[in-house]
Protein backbone atom coordinates (compact mmCIF):
# COMPACT_ATOMS: atom_id res chain seq x y z
CA UNK A 1 0.00 0.00 0.00
CA UNK A 2 1.34 3.68 -0.53
CA UNK A 3 2.39 5.78 1.91
CA UNK A 4 1.31 9.17 2.03
CA UNK A 5 2.22 12.04 4.44
CA UNK A 6 -0.10 15.35 4.71
CA UNK A 7 2.16 17.91 6.00
CA UNK A 8 -0.12 20.59 7.24
CA UNK A 9 0.96 24.77 7.87
CA UNK A 10 -0.42 28.17 7.98
CA UNK A 11 2.71 30.00 8.75
CA UNK A 12 5.85 30.50 6.83
CA UNK A 13 8.19 30.18 9.78
CA UNK A 14 5.88 27.08 10.44
CA UNK A 15 6.79 25.42 7.11
CA UNK A 16 10.32 26.38 7.45
CA UNK A 17 10.10 24.24 10.72
CA UNK A 18 8.60 21.52 8.38
CA UNK A 19 11.66 21.62 6.01
CA UNK A 20 14.00 21.51 8.92
CA UNK A 21 12.32 18.70 10.23
CA UNK A 22 12.75 17.04 7.13
CA UNK A 23 15.79 17.64 5.86
CA UNK A 24 16.89 16.38 9.46
CA UNK A 25 15.55 12.99 9.20
CA UNK A 26 12.72 13.25 11.49
CA UNK A 27 10.38 11.70 9.26
CA UNK A 28 10.16 7.78 7.61
CA UNK A 29 10.07 7.19 4.15
CA UNK A 30 7.02 8.04 2.11
CA UNK A 31 5.81 7.55 -1.18
CA UNK A 32 4.47 10.88 -1.46
CA UNK A 33 5.03 14.19 0.60
CA UNK A 34 2.30 16.75 0.34
CA UNK A 35 2.01 20.00 1.88
CA UNK A 36 -1.80 21.76 2.89
CA UNK A 37 -1.96 25.10 2.98
CA UNK A 38 -4.55 27.19 5.54
CA UNK A 39 -4.59 30.94 5.23
CA UNK A 40 -6.34 31.08 8.36
CA UNK A 41 -6.60 35.18 8.44
CA UNK A 42 -9.87 37.18 9.31
CA UNK A 43 -10.21 38.10 5.47
CA UNK A 44 -8.56 35.29 3.48
CA UNK A 45 -8.88 36.85 0.40
CA UNK A 46 -6.96 40.05 1.29
CA UNK A 47 -3.85 38.16 2.76
CA UNK A 48 -1.43 36.18 0.79
CA UNK A 49 -1.36 32.38 2.13
CA UNK A 50 2.37 31.20 3.01
CA UNK A 51 2.67 29.29 -0.49
CA UNK A 52 2.51 32.85 -1.79
CA UNK A 53 4.89 34.80 0.36
CA UNK A 54 8.42 35.54 -0.93
CA UNK A 55 10.64 32.91 -0.33
CA UNK A 56 8.48 29.91 -0.27
CA UNK A 57 10.13 28.69 -3.15
CA UNK A 58 12.85 27.69 -1.72
CA UNK A 59 10.62 25.57 0.04
CA UNK A 60 8.70 24.14 -2.13
CA UNK A 61 11.10 21.50 -3.46
CA UNK A 62 11.22 19.47 -0.44
CA UNK A 63 7.21 18.16 -0.99
CA UNK A 64 5.61 16.52 -3.84
CA UNK A 65 2.50 18.88 -3.88
CA UNK A 66 1.11 21.80 -2.42
CA UNK A 67 -2.76 21.68 -1.69
CA UNK A 68 -5.01 24.79 -0.60
CA UNK A 69 -7.22 23.94 2.80
CA UNK A 70 -9.11 26.74 1.84
CA UNK A 71 -10.10 25.85 -1.66
CA UNK A 72 -11.21 22.21 -0.44
CA UNK A 73 -13.82 23.43 2.04
CA UNK A 74 -14.72 27.00 -0.06
CA UNK A 75 -16.71 29.22 0.85
CA UNK A 76 -16.27 28.35 4.33
CA UNK A 77 -13.09 29.64 6.35
CA UNK A 78 -10.83 27.45 8.09
CA UNK A 79 -10.84 28.46 11.23
CA UNK A 80 -14.57 28.54 11.59
CA UNK A 81 -15.47 25.22 10.22
CA UNK A 82 -16.27 21.97 12.29
CA UNK A 83 -17.96 19.25 10.19
CA UNK A 84 -20.42 17.13 12.19
CA UNK A 85 -19.55 13.98 13.25
CA UNK A 86 -22.11 11.93 10.90
CA UNK A 87 -20.52 13.98 7.81
CA UNK A 88 -16.79 13.06 9.03
CA UNK A 89 -16.71 9.12 6.40
CA UNK A 90 -18.41 11.65 3.23
CA UNK A 91 -16.02 14.34 3.87
CA UNK A 92 -12.56 11.76 4.03
CA UNK A 93 -13.90 9.67 0.46
CA UNK A 94 -14.14 13.70 -0.67
CA UNK A 95 -10.89 15.02 -0.10
CA UNK A 96 -9.53 11.59 -1.02
CA UNK A 97 -10.43 12.28 -4.15
CA UNK A 98 -9.73 15.60 -4.51
CA UNK A 99 -6.44 15.15 -3.64
CA UNK A 100 -5.94 12.25 -5.65
CA UNK A 101 -4.95 10.42 -2.34
CA UNK A 102 -6.61 7.07 -3.49
CA UNK A 103 -7.04 4.34 -0.66
CA UNK A 104 -2.59 5.39 0.49
CA UNK A 105 -2.17 5.12 4.18
CA UNK A 106 -1.83 8.47 5.37
CA UNK A 107 0.33 9.91 7.99
CA UNK A 108 -0.34 12.94 9.51
CA UNK A 109 1.82 16.16 10.48
CA UNK A 110 -0.22 18.93 11.90
CA UNK A 111 0.24 22.18 14.24
CA UNK A 112 -1.49 23.25 16.90
CA UNK A 113 -3.91 19.75 16.82
CA UNK A 114 -6.28 21.46 19.32
CA UNK A 115 -7.84 23.57 17.75
CA UNK A 116 -9.45 24.35 14.25
CA UNK A 117 -8.57 23.53 11.24
CA UNK A 118 -5.52 21.05 12.02
CA UNK A 119 -7.91 19.50 14.44
CA UNK A 120 -10.60 19.30 11.76
CA UNK A 121 -8.17 17.43 9.47
CA UNK A 122 -7.24 14.88 11.82
CA UNK A 123 -10.77 13.94 12.21
CA UNK A 124 -11.21 13.67 8.41
CA UNK A 125 -8.59 10.90 8.61
CA UNK A 126 -9.44 8.38 11.78
CA UNK A 127 -6.83 6.15 10.86
CA UNK A 128 -3.66 7.92 10.58
CA UNK A 129 -0.98 8.14 12.73
CA UNK A 130 -0.20 11.80 13.68
CA UNK A 131 2.85 13.88 14.44
CA UNK A 132 2.19 17.64 15.92
CA UNK A 133 5.03 20.53 15.14
CA UNK A 134 5.02 23.32 17.59
CA UNK A 135 4.95 26.78 16.44
CA UNK A 136 6.87 29.30 18.67
CA UNK A 137 6.71 29.08 22.95
CA UNK A 138 3.49 28.06 22.58
CA UNK A 139 4.62 24.40 22.75
CA UNK A 140 6.01 24.98 26.78
CA UNK A 141 2.33 25.91 27.38
CA UNK A 142 -0.25 23.14 28.75
CA UNK A 143 -2.40 21.58 26.14
CA UNK A 144 -5.50 24.72 25.42
CA UNK A 145 -8.33 22.61 25.24
CA UNK A 146 -9.55 19.03 26.07
CA UNK A 147 -8.68 16.70 23.10
CA UNK A 148 -10.91 13.78 22.22
CA UNK A 149 -9.02 9.99 22.40
CA UNK A 150 -9.80 9.66 19.08
CA UNK A 151 -7.33 11.69 17.89
CA UNK A 152 -5.16 12.56 21.11
CA UNK A 153 -4.41 8.50 21.35
CA UNK A 154 -2.90 8.52 17.63
CA UNK A 155 -0.66 11.23 18.19
CA UNK A 156 3.30 9.50 18.43
CA UNK A 157 5.68 13.07 19.21
CA UNK A 158 5.99 16.73 19.29
CA UNK A 159 8.30 18.14 17.34
CA UNK A 160 9.98 21.23 18.70
CA UNK A 161 12.33 23.71 18.26
CA UNK A 162 14.85 24.27 20.99
CA UNK A 163 13.66 27.64 21.83
CA UNK A 164 14.87 27.32 25.82
CA UNK A 165 17.77 25.09 26.09
CA UNK A 166 17.08 22.78 29.22
CA UNK A 167 12.81 23.26 29.15
CA UNK A 168 10.36 20.63 28.46
CA UNK A 169 7.25 21.58 26.77
CA UNK A 170 3.95 20.99 28.74
CA UNK A 171 1.88 20.69 25.25
CA UNK A 172 0.70 16.90 25.27
CA UNK A 173 2.64 15.70 27.96
CA UNK A 174 -0.83 14.79 29.38
CA UNK A 175 -1.13 11.94 26.47
CA UNK A 176 2.40 11.01 27.18
CA UNK A 177 3.48 11.86 23.84
CA UNK A 178 7.28 12.22 22.74
CA UNK A 179 9.16 15.56 22.55
CA UNK A 180 11.30 15.64 20.02
CA UNK A 181 14.05 18.60 18.98
CA UNK A 182 14.52 19.39 16.18
CA UNK A 183 18.17 20.48 15.44
CA UNK A 184 18.68 24.34 15.44
CA UNK A 185 21.57 23.72 12.71
CA UNK A 186 18.87 22.60 10.52
CA UNK A 187 16.50 25.27 10.92
CA UNK A 188 19.09 28.26 10.78
CA UNK A 189 20.60 26.62 7.65
CA UNK A 190 16.80 26.78 5.98
CA UNK A 191 16.58 30.16 7.06
CA UNK A 192 19.72 30.77 5.23
CA UNK A 193 17.91 29.72 1.78
CA UNK A 194 15.13 32.24 2.66
CA UNK A 195 17.84 34.80 3.31
CA UNK A 196 19.51 37.73 0.69
CA UNK A 197 22.52 38.14 1.53
CA UNK A 198 22.86 41.63 -0.22
CA UNK A 199 20.08 42.81 1.39
CA UNK A 200 20.61 45.45 4.08
CA UNK A 201 18.47 47.72 6.48
CA UNK A 202 16.26 49.36 3.90
CA UNK A 203 16.63 53.31 3.81
CA UNK A 204 19.77 53.42 6.53
CA UNK A 205 22.82 54.96 5.64
CA UNK A 206 25.95 53.01 6.93
CA UNK A 207 27.55 55.56 9.23
CA UNK A 208 26.33 56.16 12.73
CA UNK A 209 25.83 53.52 13.66
CA UNK A 210 24.87 52.97 17.03
CA UNK A 211 26.55 52.39 20.12
CA UNK A 212 29.36 50.29 19.17
CA UNK A 213 30.96 51.30 15.54
CA UNK A 214 30.21 49.28 12.89
CA UNK A 215 27.18 47.43 14.61
CA UNK A 216 24.33 46.35 12.88
CA UNK A 217 20.49 48.62 13.75
CA UNK A 218 18.48 47.87 16.51
CA UNK A 219 15.43 45.63 14.87
CA UNK A 220 11.84 45.76 16.65
CA UNK A 221 9.24 43.39 16.10
CA UNK A 222 6.01 43.93 16.19
CA UNK A 223 3.15 41.82 17.09
CA UNK A 224 -0.20 43.72 16.33
CA UNK A 225 -1.67 42.62 19.80
CA UNK A 226 -4.39 45.26 19.50
CA UNK A 227 -6.08 42.49 17.06
CA UNK A 228 -5.88 39.48 19.78
CA UNK A 229 -7.56 42.39 22.20
CA UNK A 230 -4.99 42.27 24.47
CA UNK A 231 -4.09 45.62 24.35
CA UNK A 232 -6.19 48.75 22.38
CA UNK A 233 -4.60 50.11 19.38
CA UNK A 234 -3.18 53.21 21.70
CA UNK A 235 -1.86 51.25 23.84
CA UNK A 236 0.31 49.28 21.34
CA UNK A 237 1.06 51.94 19.58
CA UNK A 238 2.47 53.28 22.88
CA UNK A 239 4.39 50.09 23.22
CA UNK A 240 6.05 50.71 20.08
CA UNK A 241 6.96 54.33 20.66
CA UNK A 242 8.52 52.76 24.33
CA UNK A 243 10.74 50.52 22.41
CA UNK A 244 12.11 53.41 19.79
CA UNK A 245 12.65 55.25 23.41
CA UNK A 246 14.48 52.07 25.02
CA UNK A 247 16.41 51.91 22.25
CA UNK A 248 17.68 55.18 21.30
CA UNK A 249 18.12 55.08 25.73
CA UNK A 250 20.73 52.68 24.86
CA UNK A 251 22.27 54.57 22.27
CA UNK A 252 21.11 53.01 18.90
CA UNK A 253 20.72 55.43 16.82
CA UNK A 254 19.84 53.26 13.66
CA UNK A 255 16.49 51.23 13.84
CA UNK A 256 14.32 48.78 11.87
CA UNK A 257 10.65 48.35 12.62
CA UNK A 258 9.16 45.09 11.71
CA UNK A 259 5.60 45.51 11.97
CA UNK A 260 2.82 43.03 11.99
CA UNK A 261 1.38 42.55 8.30
CA UNK A 262 -1.72 43.87 9.43
CA UNK A 263 -0.97 46.36 11.47
CA UNK A 264 -2.07 50.46 11.09
CA UNK A 265 0.45 52.54 8.82
CA UNK A 266 0.00 55.26 11.07
CA UNK A 267 1.58 53.38 13.44
CA UNK A 268 4.67 53.14 11.00
CA UNK A 269 4.54 57.24 10.72
CA UNK A 270 4.63 58.25 14.60
CA UNK A 271 7.17 55.75 15.08
CA UNK A 272 9.61 57.40 12.52
CA UNK A 273 8.09 61.06 14.29
CA UNK A 274 9.71 59.86 17.40
CA UNK A 275 13.14 58.32 16.39
CA UNK A 276 13.17 61.16 14.17
CA UNK A 277 12.68 63.71 17.57
CA UNK A 278 15.08 61.96 19.82
CA UNK A 279 18.17 62.25 16.73
CA UNK A 280 17.80 58.42 15.58
CA UNK A 281 16.63 57.10 11.91
CA UNK A 282 13.94 54.74 12.05
CA UNK A 283 13.20 52.71 8.49
CA UNK A 284 10.15 50.43 8.35
CA UNK A 285 10.54 47.13 6.67
CA UNK A 286 7.68 46.47 4.19
CA UNK A 287 8.41 43.18 3.47
CA UNK A 288 6.66 40.06 4.77
CA UNK A 289 9.98 37.64 5.60
CA UNK A 290 10.59 36.15 8.95
CA UNK A 291 12.41 37.82 11.54
CA UNK A 292 14.67 34.88 11.44
CA UNK A 293 15.89 35.75 7.85
CA UNK A 294 16.28 39.93 9.32
CA UNK A 295 18.76 38.29 11.75
CA UNK A 296 21.28 37.45 8.74
CA UNK A 297 20.55 40.08 6.28
CA UNK A 298 20.99 42.84 9.18
CA UNK A 299 23.22 41.32 11.80
CA UNK A 300 21.42 43.47 14.55
CA UNK A 301 22.68 44.69 17.56
CA UNK A 302 19.91 44.26 19.60
CA UNK A 303 16.34 42.90 19.17
CA UNK A 304 13.51 44.38 20.88
CA UNK A 305 9.67 43.16 21.48
CA UNK A 306 6.82 42.23 23.54
CA UNK A 307 6.73 38.27 23.95
CA UNK A 308 7.98 37.09 20.16
CA UNK A 309 9.29 33.78 19.63
CA UNK A 310 11.75 36.17 17.97
CA UNK A 311 13.76 36.70 20.72
CA UNK A 312 13.81 33.26 21.90
CA UNK A 313 15.44 32.90 18.02
CA UNK A 314 17.77 35.70 18.28
CA UNK A 315 19.13 34.97 21.29
CA UNK A 316 19.13 31.41 21.48
CA UNK A 317 20.32 30.40 17.77
CA UNK A 318 21.84 33.72 16.50
CA UNK A 319 23.59 35.23 19.75
CA UNK A 320 21.81 38.30 19.31
CA UNK A 321 21.05 40.52 22.33
CA UNK A 322 17.32 40.85 23.23
CA UNK A 323 15.41 43.16 25.63
CA UNK A 324 11.71 42.88 26.07
CA UNK A 325 8.70 45.79 26.31
CA UNK A 326 5.36 45.50 28.31
CA UNK A 327 5.20 42.02 29.27
CA UNK A 328 4.76 42.80 33.05
CA UNK A 329 1.71 44.42 32.33
CA UNK A 330 0.31 42.58 29.68
CA UNK A 331 0.57 39.44 32.20
CA UNK A 332 -1.93 41.29 34.11
CA UNK A 333 -4.07 41.95 30.95
CA UNK A 334 -4.51 38.40 29.52
CA UNK A 335 -7.51 36.76 29.85
CA UNK A 336 -9.33 34.75 30.84
CA UNK A 337 -6.54 33.45 32.58
CA UNK A 338 -6.26 30.07 30.08
CA UNK A 339 -4.89 32.90 27.47
CA UNK A 340 -2.28 30.47 25.57
CA UNK A 341 -0.54 33.48 25.41
CA UNK A 342 0.31 33.39 29.11
CA UNK A 343 3.10 30.97 29.16
CA UNK A 344 5.11 33.01 26.20
CA UNK A 345 4.98 35.97 28.09
CA UNK A 346 6.04 34.16 31.26
CA UNK A 347 8.45 33.36 29.60
CA UNK A 348 9.92 36.24 27.95
CA UNK A 349 9.73 38.04 31.37
CA UNK A 350 11.40 35.98 32.95
CA UNK A 351 13.97 35.26 30.52
CA UNK A 352 14.74 38.62 28.32
CA UNK A 353 15.70 41.70 29.75
CA UNK A 354 13.76 44.61 30.55
CA UNK A 355 14.73 47.16 28.06
CA UNK A 356 13.74 50.24 30.39
CA UNK A 357 15.78 48.43 33.32
CA UNK A 358 19.47 48.50 33.53
CA UNK A 359 19.29 46.23 36.46
CA UNK A 360 20.79 43.36 36.02
CA UNK A 361 17.87 40.98 37.17
CA UNK A 362 19.34 37.15 37.85
CA UNK A 363 17.20 35.14 35.49
CA UNK A 364 15.71 31.55 37.10
CA UNK A 365 18.08 28.40 37.09
CA UNK A 366 16.82 25.69 34.91
CA UNK A 367 14.87 24.14 37.86
CA UNK A 368 13.43 27.26 38.86
CA UNK A 369 12.04 28.27 35.27
CA UNK A 370 10.67 24.55 35.35
CA UNK A 371 9.05 24.91 38.44
CA UNK A 372 7.85 28.30 37.35
CA UNK A 373 5.96 27.26 33.97
CA UNK A 374 4.79 23.98 35.58
CA UNK A 375 2.53 26.28 38.43
CA UNK A 376 1.67 28.54 35.63
CA UNK A 377 0.13 25.40 33.66
CA UNK A 378 -1.26 24.10 36.08
CA UNK A 379 -3.17 27.21 37.27
CA UNK A 380 -4.37 27.39 33.30
CA UNK A 381 -5.23 23.98 32.79
CA UNK A 382 -5.77 22.20 36.45
CA UNK A 383 -8.36 19.52 34.68
CA UNK A 384 -6.32 18.82 32.02
CA UNK A 385 -2.83 18.68 33.97
CA UNK A 386 -4.10 17.94 37.52
CA UNK A 387 -0.99 15.71 37.73
CA UNK A 388 1.20 19.58 37.82
CA UNK A 389 -0.80 20.87 41.78
CA UNK A 390 1.75 19.17 43.43
CA UNK A 391 4.80 21.16 41.37
CA UNK A 392 2.76 24.49 41.93
CA UNK A 393 2.62 23.79 45.28
CA UNK A 394 6.16 23.73 45.72
CA UNK A 395 6.88 26.65 43.74
CA UNK A 396 4.19 28.90 45.08
CA UNK A 397 5.87 27.92 48.39
CA UNK A 398 9.17 28.05 48.01
CA UNK A 399 11.41 31.26 48.01
CA UNK A 400 11.05 32.13 44.15
CA UNK A 401 7.23 32.95 45.38
CA UNK A 402 7.66 36.82 45.92
CA UNK A 403 9.73 37.46 42.90
CA UNK A 404 6.88 35.35 40.97
CA UNK A 405 3.59 36.24 42.25
CA UNK A 406 3.01 38.69 39.32
CA UNK A 407 2.13 35.40 37.34
CA UNK A 408 -0.20 34.59 39.38
CA UNK A 409 -3.99 36.48 40.03
CA UNK A 410 -4.75 36.33 43.78
CA UNK A 411 -8.72 35.09 42.57
CA UNK A 412 -7.39 32.24 40.99
CA UNK A 413 -4.88 30.74 43.21
CA UNK A 414 -7.76 31.21 45.94
CA UNK A 415 -10.13 29.22 43.42
CA UNK A 416 -7.66 26.73 42.93
CA UNK A 417 -6.70 26.64 46.83
CA UNK A 418 -3.31 27.02 46.14
CA UNK A 419 -0.81 28.82 48.31
CA UNK A 420 -0.98 32.97 48.27
CA UNK A 421 -4.75 32.91 47.52
CA UNK A 422 -7.38 34.18 50.02
CA UNK A 423 -8.29 31.70 53.28
CA UNK A 424 -11.72 30.27 52.09
CA UNK A 425 -14.22 29.60 54.91
CA UNK A 426 -14.81 25.98 55.20
CA UNK A 427 -18.45 26.09 56.69
CA UNK A 428 -21.29 25.37 53.74
CA UNK A 429 -23.56 28.17 55.12
CA UNK A 430 -20.63 30.75 55.29
CA UNK A 431 -19.45 30.03 51.61
CA UNK A 432 -23.09 30.59 50.35
CA UNK A 433 -23.14 33.96 52.64
CA UNK A 434 -20.06 35.12 50.69
CA UNK A 435 -21.10 33.90 47.15
CA UNK A 436 -24.53 35.92 47.82
CA UNK A 437 -22.35 39.22 48.82
CA UNK A 438 -20.03 38.81 46.01
CA UNK A 439 -23.51 38.59 43.80
CA UNK A 440 -24.61 41.73 45.03
CA UNK A 441 -21.27 43.60 45.20
CA UNK A 442 -20.82 42.56 41.24
CA UNK A 443 -24.88 43.65 40.58
CA UNK A 444 -24.38 47.06 42.35
CA UNK A 445 -21.17 47.69 40.42
CA UNK A 446 -23.26 47.77 37.10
Amino acid sequence: MRTTQLFYASTLYGATTLAAALDSGCFGPADRRLLVVANNAAVPETTPALDEMPGFGTLRGRFDGVLSWNEAISPLHPAGWTPRADDLPLLERHLRLLWGLGDDRIELVLESVQVTPALTIARLFPDAALDVYADGLMSYGPTRNKIEPLVSERVRRLLHLDLVPGLAPLLLAEFGVTATVVPTEAFTKVVAELSDPAADAPGLAEEGSGPVEGAGPALLLGQYLAALSLLTPAEEEELHLRMVRGAIARGHRRLVFKPHPTAPDAWTRSLAREAERLGAELAVLDRPVLAEVLYRELRPALVVGCFSTGLFTARAFYGIPVARVGTRALLGRLAPYQNSNRVPVTLVDALVPDLEDDGPGRPPAAEELAGLVAAVGFAMQPKIRADLREAAVRHLSGPLAERTRHHFTRRRLTVLGLPGGLPVPRHPRVRRLARRALKLKRALAK
